[in-house]
């Protein structure tokens, strides 16, 4: 007898990706399936790369994966040497990546443990030196907020606060984050971990809808049991509900970027990178934005 294989839909949007690409050249059928959509029909979803997927490489290694990824917006953390706080350090940082095309629009997770003026302006300052407009904010509490939000008014960067699941203290879910600031500045609003979102068992579509004009960054990575931080796989492996996720964005007009955060295998992320690329963008091809030749 033969064994019957399961095969999903997003089986089948990754086949059909890849498919697609071999047809056009087998030799380098997985740079074709990361190519980004073409331009003459851009895709509203804009992929990027959180750079704390490379947090055990360095800066020149970061780059050299993004030109094989065919990616080019990062998300800079100050690990390794991506993006260090020290003013002089940052500036050869910003000149590797200018010369290497890359753009950076968003810096974090950024620690906000300190409720004090002279901290507080250390991190928009090493922002504003970037020219990032959006910071991500690991672990303000709401009695920092305000002081933040005075920040937020004087530099005109935006504060998505980061939500980190059911281990958090303060922010389990992207919920938490909109009830505490829907009385602030409109600039301070919600970075979605999609995986820690539906790990505090919220509904990541609906906060999505829910957060609309306040969601500034999104960090995409999938799980295949939604209760287990260590089920983490790459994006199409687990159960994450990508093209709803993708729908929700699109519906809502959202104009920031979707950073792919790869936290495991830290010594040796680049499969899953590649894979969790090449899904991504092949489910963007399926909603109908076409692939590059």
């Amino acid at each position: 007898m033969f064994k019957r294989t399961a095969f999903s839909r997003r089986d089948f949007v990754r086949s059909t990706a890849l498919a697609t690409a071999a047809c056009a050249a087998p030799r380098n059928i997985f740079s074709l399936a990361l190519k980004p959509p073409s331009t003459d029909d851009a895709s509203p979803i804009r992929l990027g790369l959180a750079s704390y997927t490379f947090r055990n490489f360095s800066r020149a290694q970061l780059i050299a994966f993004m030109k094989q990824l065919n990616v080019s917006e990062l998300n800079a953390k100050d690990v390794k040497d991506h993006l260090p706080m020290d003013p002089q350090q940052e500036a050869a940082a910003l000149a590797d990546y200018a010369a290497a095309g890359i753009k950076l629009h968003a810096a974090g997770a950024i620690s906000f443990s300190k409720d004090e003026d002279a901290d507080i302006r250390s991190k928009f300052e090493y922002c504003k030196r970037a020219g990032i407009r959006v910071i991500v904010a690991g672990d303000p509490t709401p009695e920092t907020l305000p002081r933040i939000e005075k920040f937020v008014k004087e530099y005109d960067i935006r504060v998505a606060i980061h939500n980190h699941g059911p281990e958090d203290k303060l922010w389990h879910s992207p919920l938490d984050v909109l009830k505490a600031v829907k009385n602030m500045d409109p600039r301070i609003g919600s970075c979605i971990d999609v995986g820690h979102t539906v790990r505090a068992g919220t509904d990541v579509v609906q906060a999505i809808h829910e957060a609309g004009p306040r969601l500034f960054n999104v960090h995409m990575k999938d799980l295949t049991n939604f209760e287990s931080k260590e089920s983490q796989v790459a994006v199409g492996d687990g159960m994450m509900p990508v093209r709803k996720m993708f729908e929700a964005l699109i519906a809502t007009k959202y104009n920031g970027f979707v950073d792919l955060e790869y936290e495991i295998h830290p010594d040796d992320p680049v499969p899953g990178v590649i894979s969790s690329f090449a899904y991504m963008r092949g489910v963007l091809a399926g909603m109908g934005y076409a692939m590059q030749r």
